[in-house]
């Protein structure tokens, strides 16, 4: 026979977890997200919050409380895996400047589709937007093209994009090119390293003093605001006789499914890398003129005056000689392909060190490097990891200053998200 002290407990006990039930679905109905537009026009933005935990699993979406509920919108829920750090996702239409919007988040009749896919395979993750190829990231180190018996084994790498796509399908890089052999899509190294005393390179990769390999894929995802992975690398000295891994690498890319803010198609995407020290010793990167982030373009424009460039500052000329080179905020690169002409525009965040960056253009070939270390030495150590963060958008046509300025203030002055209670 239960003791009746027991029976009240499981009474008391009983009643708690209906009132918490009760807490969380009051929870669930009352949640409210307000978005303040600042100083620029939203269109087309995606935005992110704090998630509750009542609110981890299960299909949502966001209602506007002044418009109409036809115009909800899918959240896309991120997990973290850490309590406390999930997010939520959606897209914020229509909003001047000025002004805010006041959401409800309220549970969807059934889990939105996926809008951005990525999709794992043996040597690659391939990333979609709306059933078309944005691009693919080479995970283990792939054959050299065909023909090139000029390639050695100090070449081969993975860890990079490549190819990088318009929504028509143009390809905007390259890779292994003839006369830049370690250049690859979009790839990240360091030239003029120093580690333990020594002179390394890991961006130079047939010099033998360094390279980049690939460390793991840690996870990919899909939704309907945006998809995409993250990944490990190692950047190894060659140096001393026995390889050493140096520094720890990790990328987070993250591609939208949306375009220009409000207007043109786009493959928007960003590539967050971080530069961690594997011992006790720092990497110095001295004052050099290339190094960190790296494009390449199409061969197609390979060769003086074949490729166009326009940057945040008005520069259009690529001035001749090995030290070509501007500061700016963003830069675009692009030139014909086939009928038609394309690009890839890259903007540099605000926070990065020594923003804005200065920009490394090849005078003669359709190359550009984002470099920080150009501005002055650049330490990384133990206690402070280094990262670096941009948005990418690749697009068919030419640039639209207007446009791209309307992209740079989404990402350097997001709108401002607050979660209320109602």
């Amino acid at each position: 026979m239960i003791p009746s002290s027991t029976v009240r407990n499981l009474g008391i006990l009983r009643t708690s977890l209906l009132i918490g039930a009760a807490s969380v679905s009051l929870l669930a109905a009352d949640l409210r997200v307000v978005v303040e537009a600042g100083a620029l026009d939203r269109n087309g933005t995606s935005v992110s919050f704090p998630l509750p935990a009542s609110h981890r699993s299960g299909a949502w979406r966001m209602v506007p409380e002044s418009g109409n509920p036809s115009d909800a919108v899918p959240v896309q829920v991120e997990s973290t895996g850490i309590v406390g750090n999930d997010r939520g996702w959606f897209v914020v239409k229509d909003l001047p400047k000025g002004t805010s919007r006041k959401y409800r988040m309220e549970a969807a009749t059934g889990p939105a589709p996926w809008v951005v896919r990525a999709i794992t395979e043996t040597n690659a993750v391939r990333l979609e937007v709306s059933g078309r190829p944005a691009f693919t990231y080479r995970t283990t180190p792939v054959p050299f093209p065909e023909g090139r018996v000029d390639l050695t084994p100090a070449f081969r790498r993975g860890g990079y994009i490549h190819p990088v796509m318009t929504p028509s399908g143009a390809v905007v890089t390259d890779d292994y090119p003839v006369n830049h052999r370690h250049h690859h899509g979009i790839w990240f190294a360091w030239s003029q390293a120093v580690f333990e005393g020594r002179k390394t390179d890991t961006w130079n990769m047939g010099d033998q003093k360094g390279t980049v390999e690939f460390d793991g894929l840690d996870t990919t995802w899909s939704g309907a605001v945006h998809g995409g992975f993250r990944s490990r690398h190692r950047q190894v000295d060659l140096t001393s006789g026995t390889p050493r891994v140096m520094l720890g690498e990790t990328w987070n890319v993250r591609v939208f499914a949306g375009g220009f803010p409000g207007g043109r198609a786009a493959h928007v995407f960003d590539v967050d890398v971080t530069d961690r020290c594997q011992s006790d010793a720092p990497v110095s990167l001295p004052k050099y003129r290339y190094g960190g982030i790296g494009f390449r373009g199409n061969w197609a424009w390979n060769g003086a005056g074949k490729m166009d460039f326009l940057n945040s500052e008005g520069t259009t000329r690529r001035d001749r000689g090995d030290n070509a080179a501007t500061v700016g905020r963003w830069a675009w690169m692009g030139g014909a392909l086939g009928e038609g002409r394309a690009g890839l525009l890259v903007l540099g965040h605000p926070q990065n060190v020594h923003a804005p960056q200065p920009q490394r253009i090849h005078p003669d070939e359709p190359f550009l490097s984002m470099a920080p270390q150009q501005a002055g030495p650049v330490e990384i150590t133990v206690e402070r990891p280094l990262t670096l963060r941009y948005r990418i958008a690749v697009f068919d046509g030419q640039p639209d200053v207007a446009e791209i300025e309307r992209l740079w203030g989404d990402y350097a002055v997001p709108p401002a998200v607050r979660v209320v209670s109602q």
